[in-house]
């Protein structure tokens, strides 16, 4: 599987609740990370305000490709 790598800041108090929230549920840092952003993902695709703004990003780029193209 690809994987693609980030750093992420957070502040003193969010990285030990992090970690707690990581010992607790007996899995990796990593994993409630990814855990958290599979969730904002799915939260996101089901706004329809969001989505409206996804297609009218993805009919902007379409123009430019295809005038780029030409």
């Amino acid at each position: 599987m690809d994987q693609e790598t980030f750093t992420v800041r957070l502040d003193v108090d969010q990285a030990s609740d992090l970690g707690a929230v990581a010992t607790a549920d007996r899995v990796s840092v990593a994993e409630v990370i990814r855990r958290a952003v599979a969730d904002r993902i799915v939260v996101r695709r089901k706004d329809p305000a969001f989505r409206a703004r996804i297609r009218s990003i993805v009919e902007q780029n379409q123009r430019v490709l295809e005038r780029l193209a030409e």
